[in-house]
């Protein structure tokens, strides 16, 4: 999961750490982002017993799962997703506005992930 600079200061927040404690514990950064080290024992530090440990603070990649762009804006990628994610086709429809409104959401948090960010407006 990567993680924007609001995410790392609300979830190391949520935890009662420091940004900087957090980041030594839980960040591997690269030049251009930053994503949450992966244990050896599992997906994620935070995904325990089936849910999210710091779901009131969960980075935005997490939250806007599975209207990231690359998923909203092809519909055969959001097939392939649906073949493993339970919540696909689940629970109450979301609107495709919400779920586009999300996808660009996504796509302004990490520009390096998408380039220069579409106005959600424009196809």
């Amino acid at each position: 999961m990567y993680l924007t600079e609001t995410d790392l200061v609300r979830a190391a927040a949520f935890l009662g750490m420091t940004p900087a404690a957090f980041e030594r514990k839980y960040i591997y950064r690269t030049p251009k982002r930053m994503r949450l080290r992966v244990p050896q024992e599992a997906n994620c530090f935070f995904l325990i017993g089936g849910g999210c440990s710091i779901h009131p603070a969960k980075p935005m990649q997490c939250r806007a799962f599975p209207f990231w762009p690359e998923l909203v804006e092809s519909k055969r990628e959001w097939q392939k997703t649906a073949q493993f994610c339970p919540g696909i086709g689940k629970g109450p429809l979301i609107q495709i506005e919400t779920a586009k409104t999300q996808a660009q959401e996504m796509r302004e948090g990490h520009p390096a992930m998408y380039g220069v960010p579409r106005h959600p407006l424009i196809e």
